[in-house]
């Protein structure tokens, strides 16, 4: 929700403004409804009445995907900046109150820790941002998942930047020909290495090929070397002896005049690719293209799904949203989905639609593992091979 009206009288000059716009968007489950399947009308309402009294934003909208309730902000203060961290977290913690006294699933899961550090870490909140001078016209897209992890957006996005049977303009738009560059996280090593396509596609697929470690987290105009796309992409923390970090992710697309149309960052969700998340972040499903009004996933607490909002930047005004995905042509991407997701169901607790034991977020097998650690016993030797 947005109430304040758009306003370019921020321009100056026919293509600059006065200063670069931080455009960041912040994410968080502070309590679901019902269950962990959408987000209680009050929270909006809360989130909306606490950034409309705030003097460090330009403008605002929330909207939320599944359980989770998304902010999005532009202002003037560049990325990392701690006010505007400071002030999403206060905001979400102001939503878990609400989240208490109705009950909701979970309240403020998403929020460890009362002590403020500056920064947002693994197990809080996601966030994704960059800041831009505006083009002429400034497209952007804004992807929300839920029910799914960071690397949900590698196979998209690869598409979007450097595969040319998706994005055609990588071969006819001759500011687009020059490609673009990778920048890959390491979420389990904390590292990052940087690939440039088209020279370096096959070395860059081996890592964001496994989405659960290797995730995408900026992409660059080669030609300019301007942000054209940024995820929520965060390190991994080791948690009683297995890795954790932050689901349900969101990211930011440009589009249009040297960046990818829009038609183009859209076509790479007209195929349901497979994702890791669904129920209890445990297993494997279809990642399901939806309007904002069917961002409720039910049926198993899923399948894992995304919207797509646009937005025209406008002095630093946000300009819509479009519900990029209320689009009858998304129905058989959304049929496909769904076929998968009876497929993949009919599996129940086999892999592969359950995630290997390695991978759960939430697992019995340490438990079932010591009940059970008497019984094991040495398989005899086989003769015939010594083994």
């Amino acid at each position: 929700m947005r109430h304040r009206p758009p306003n370019i009288n921020r321009w100056k000059g026919e293509n600059k403004i006065e200063k670069k716009i931080t455009l960041s968007v912040i994410k968080a489950d502070v309590g679901g409804f019902v269950g962990h399947s959408g987000v209680h009308p009050e929270l909006v309402k809360k989130a909306c009445e606490e950034l409309d009294a705030s003097p460090l934003l330009i403008d605002h909208h929330v909207t939320y995907v599944g359980d989770d309730i998304n902010l999005i902000l532009t202002h003037e203060l560049g990325c990392n900046n701690e006010d505007i961290r400071r002030l999403a977290r206060n905001i979400l913690s102001a939503c878990t109150e609400v989240a208490k006294k109705l009950k909701l699933c979970g309240a403020g899961q998403d929020l460890l820790s009362d002590a403020f550090a500056g920064n947002i870490k693994g197990l809080g909140p996601g966030v994704a941002e960059m800041e831009i001078e505006e083009r002429k016209s400034e497209t952007v897209i804004i992807l929300m998942a839920d029910k799914t992890g960071a690397g949900a957006w590698n196979l998209p996005l690869y598409k979007i930047f450097a595969d040319p049977f998706n994005t055609t303009g990588l071969i006819i738009d001759p500011n687009m020909h020059c490609g673009f560059n990778f920048e890959v996280y390491d979420l389990v090593e904390k590292k990052k290495i940087n690939f440039a396509a088209p020279e370096e596609i096959y070395d860059m697929l081996v890592f964001i090929g496994a989405p659960g470690r290797f995730v995408i987290k900026h992409v660059y105009h080669r030609g300019t070397g301007e942000i054209a796309a940024v995820s929520s992409a965060q390190p991994l923390y080791r948690v009683a002896g297995r890795y954790v970090g932050k689901d349900d992710p969101v990211c930011i697309v440009r589009c249009q005049t040297g960046y990818p149309s829009l038609g183009e960052v859209l076509e790479a969700f007209s195929h349901p690719h497979l994702v890791a998340g669904w129920l209890r972040g445990s297993h494997i499903g279809p990642l399901l293209p939806v309007e904002v009004k069917d961002a409720h996933p039910v049926r198993f607490d899923g399948p894992p799904r995304v919207i797509a909002l646009g937005f025209q930047l406008a002095g630093g005004k946000l300009v819509g949203p479009q519900d990029m995905f209320a689009d009858p042509a998304f129905d058989n991407a959304r049929q496909v989905a769904l076929d998968i997701a009876d497929y993949m169901r009919r599996m129940g607790p086999f892999e592969p639609h359950r995630l290997h034991l390695d991978e759960m977020e939430y697992t019995t097998m340490p438990q079932v593992m010591r009940k059970l650690k008497d019984r094991f016993i040495d398989l005899p030797e086989d003769r015939e091979t010594g083994t």
